[in-house]
């Protein structure tokens, strides 16, 4: 990985290891709009937006969290070219600055569905760009997104997640700490799908390994399936070291290309990465995939069904730097989902988000603290700058209710 600094991203026009941040081409009316729409959204929100010219925007007190604007002018640009990818990239690039930044992007969230006014609303299927074809989630391109994020480095996940290698919320219990607060939800998954002695299980989605090690020390027998070629080694080694390798196989297979029936199928935090429209096929896999009586044990982030179809074809800052070809459900489309392609019945369903915010302060906290082992292995000062943002941005999006997490318990009812 090539190694820059965010003044050399603003310098040279055509950045090619961070596209768009250098310093965007001057369109002063589309600039001026959104420095308008900009102060119009921050007025009410709990939080001060200060100016290098001493201008204090906003509806918060001297306690409340601060957003510094260093560079309007690079910022409100950005902000003109594409609101929902400029904000992400001028914090990469240094326009600017928050005391705490989670804090500061929690007001956000909780008014994303109003910051833009009503009045505009409607231009937004003209306006707004949409996930590019090349992310589609077919069988080429969903390992091509997959290794985007997962395959970047096993020593950069190893430096900030806990000793369970667990990448997805924790469900804490009084006084827990984050190993013990993982190995309850990975048990909450298991138990909805009545993982057992003899049990033989479908995971979709190997992580690095912590579930299919929970699972076969209950003595089950484990397949998992993963297409991150980096998690499938790492996973390897760790269900190796456990002594359980004869009870767990990890296939570098799609869940499209999986056989086979099982009497429990598990999956947590993979069906945002599926793509809307191939959920169908998601639900009907897991369908065939189970015995008549079996059971699935499903863990999502979820979002309210009315913001999903609001922001379905939308490509955000996220997908462009985080989770290519990523959607969020909600509660509702899961739901419709297996009931249109699957005999399978709801039997048990929990809501834990603040439990993800509290799980991904403690990630962003222990990201920032080994940062100087991260640079290490090859990461830049944007790189950490974007992953301090993606980190924090979830993390308020939890903290406001935008977004939440479901464990779903399902029952196959028949042949």
């Amino acid at each position: 990985m090539t190694t820059s600094s965010v003044d050399r991203a603003q310098e040279i026009p055509d950045e090619s290891r961070w596209p768009g941040l250098a310093t965007p081409p001057r369109s002063a009316l589309r600039a001026r709009i959104a420095a308008t729409l900009f102060r119009r959204a921050v007025r009410p929100l709990d939080l001060r937006v200060t100016f290098p010219d001493g201008t204090v925007l906003g509806a918060g007190g001297p306690e409340s969290p601060e957003m510094r604007i260093l560079r309007p002018e690079a910022f409100f640009h950005r902000l003109g070219v594409d609101a929902k990818i400029g904000f992400g990239e001028s914090y990469m690039a240094g326009d600017w600055t928050a005391s705490d930044l989670a804090e500061v992007l929690t007001p956000f969230a909780a008014r994303m569905a109003t910051l833009v006014p009503p009045v505009l609303q409607k231009f937004r299927k003209i306006a707004e760009r949409t996930q590019p074809p090349s992310e589609e989630n077919s069988l080429e391109g969903a390992r091509a997104n997959i290794h985007r994020h997962y395959d970047l480095s096993n020593d950069l996940f190893g430096a900030f997640l806990d000793e369970s290698m667990t990448y997805s919320s924790a469900l804490f219990g009084p006084g827990e700490d984050l190993t013990a607060a993982q190995h309850r939800k990975i048990d909450s998954v298991l138990d909805y799908a009545g993982v057992r002695e003899g049990s033989e299980v479908l995971e979709i989605g190997t992580g690095w390994g912590e579930l299919a090690i929970r699972a076969a020390a209950r003595g089950a027998h484990v397949t998992s399936l993963t297409i991150s070629e980096e998690q499938r080694a790492l996973a390897t080694e760790r269900i190796a070291a456990a002594g359980f390798s004869d009870r767990v196989e990890v296939k570098l297979c799609d869940y499209r290309e999986s056989s086979g029936q099982f009497d429990a199928v598990v999956s947590v935090e993979m069906i945002e990465a599926v793509g809307a429209s191939y959920w169908p096929t998601f639900y009907a896999t897991i369908g065939e995939r189970l015995r008549p009586g079996g059971r699935f044990g499903l863990q999502a982030i979820t979002m309210d069904h009315d913001r999903m179809m609001a922001s379905s074809r939308a490509y955000t800052w996220i997908h462009k730097y985080i989770f290519p070809g990523g959607i969020i459900p909600s509660v509702r489309s899961i739901e419709d989902g297996l009931v249109a392609n699957t005999r399978l019945k709801l039997a048990g369903m929990r809501e834990f988000g603040q439990d993800y915010a509290h799980t991904l302060r403690l990630w962003r906290e222990r990201f920032l603290h080994r940062w100087a082992d991260i640079a290490g292995f090859g990461f830049d000062d944007v790189f950490r700058r974007m992953w301090e943002f993606y980190l924090a941005y979830s993390e308020a999006g939890f903290r406001s209710g935008y977004l939440k997490v479901h464990q779903f318990g399902y029952e196959a009812t028949g042949e």
